[in-house]
C-alpha cells in the first residue's frame, strides 16, 4: 500500500478504515478484523463515541501500536483552548495510547451551525493552539483539520506557528471539492477523502454501476480508486470482513478518459 508523506515527514497509509456510525460495542471486533486483513490506518473521532472500542480493537489485534496510524478528532462543539486540551487527554485515555498519529479539529463550526454565517475564526485559533501543544508534547504525531474550507485554512495560516498537515473532507464521485483539493496540495496539505462510497448511497447509481462493470470491480472499489487517483487518502467504512478485504484491493487503474467522465458528473 502506498504511503503519503506529511509535511513533517510522517508517513500515512493511503487507505484507512473509517469508523463513523460503528457502535462502540462493535468497534473492537471491526477494528481487530480490519487490522488482521491488512489495514494499518484507523480513523475515529470523539463524537463517534467509539474511541474505547477502537482502542480495544487495536490492542486485541496484537499488532504493535507503532505500526498503526491512528486518527481522532476534537469535537466540533469544543471551541475554546481549555476544553479542547482536556478532550485530547480524555481521548488518549479512551484509546489506551500515549499518542495519536493524527489529531484533527473536526469542523470549523459546531455541527448545528456548519456552513452557517458565523465563522468561529478566533475560536478555532484557540483550539488549534491546543493541537499545537499536543503536537509539540508528543501526544499527537501530526495535526490537521477536517471540513475546513479555504478561508478557514487561511485563518490558521495567518495566526499560528504550525500549518495544518492534513485536511479531511468529503470526497466521492459526484461530490468532489476540486478547488479545495488543489488549494490544499499547493499548500503542502495532504487531503483525506471521507465517505468515498457516499454512506452506501452510490452503490445503486446506474452510471457508476456501468463504469464499475467495465473494470469488473464493485462500485465501492471504483469510488475508492477514484479518490486515490485524485491523490487523496481514502477512508472507506465497512463492518463486513469480505468488504473490508475488497476495499483494500486496488489493483486496477481508472483510465484518464474515465476519470474525466467521473469528474464531469460532479454536482
Amino acid at each position: 500500500m502506498k504511503n503519503y508523506k506529511l509535511s513533517n515527514g510522517l508517513l500515512m497509509p493511503e487507505i484507512g478504515l473509517g469508523t463513523w456510525c460503528i457502535p462502540n460495542e462493535s468497534a473492537s471486533e471491526v477494528v481487530k478484523n480490519a487490522i488482521e486483513i491488512g489495514y494499518r490506518h484507523i480513523d475515529t473521532a470523539q463524537c463517534y463515541e467509539n474511541e474505547v472500542g477502537v482502542g480495544d480493537g487495536i490492542i486485541a489485534s496484537g499488532v504493535n501500536r507503532n505500526e498503526i496510524f491512528l486518527t481522532t478528532k476534537v469535537r466540533a462543539e469544543l471551541k475554546d483552548y481549555k476544553s479542547a486540551k482536556e478532550s485530547i487527554d480524555i481521548s488518549l485515555k479512551k484509546l489506551k495510547t500515549d499518542y495519536v498519529d493524527l489529531l484533527l479539529i473536526h469542523c470549523p463550526q459546531p455541527w448545528a451551525e456548519f456552513m452557517g454565517d458565523k465563522k468561529y475564526y478566533a475560536e478555532n485559533i484557540e483550539v488549534w493552539r491546543a493541537l499545537e501543544e499536543a503536537y509539540l508534547s508528543g501526544k499527537a504525531k501530526s495535526i490537521g483539520v477536517s471540513n475546513f474550507f479555504k478561508e478557514d485554512l487561511e485563518n490558521i495560516f495567518s495566526n499560528s506557528k504550525i500549518k495544518p498537515m492534513v485536511n479531511q473532507f468529503v470526497g466521492q464521485p459526484k461530490h468532489t471539492f476540486f478547488d479545495l483539493i488543489d488549494f490544499c496540495h499547493k499548500n503542502g496539505i495532504v487531503v483525506q477523502s471521507y465517505s468515498p462510497i457516499g454512506h452506501g448511497d452510490l452503490l445503486n447509481d446506474k452510471e457508476l454501476i456501468k463504469l464499475a462493470n467495465k473494470y469488473k470491480v464493485s462500485v465501492a472499489r471504483l469510488c475508492i480508486k477514484y479518490t486515490l487517483q485524485l491523490n487523496t487518502v481514502s477512508l472507506p467504512k465497512s463492518v463486513n470482513p469480505v468488504r473490508l478485504k475488497e476495499n483494500l484491493d486496488m489493483d486496477f487503474t481508472i483510465s484518464e478518459e474515465d476519470m474525466n467522465y467521473l469528474k464531469s458528473l460532479n454536482k
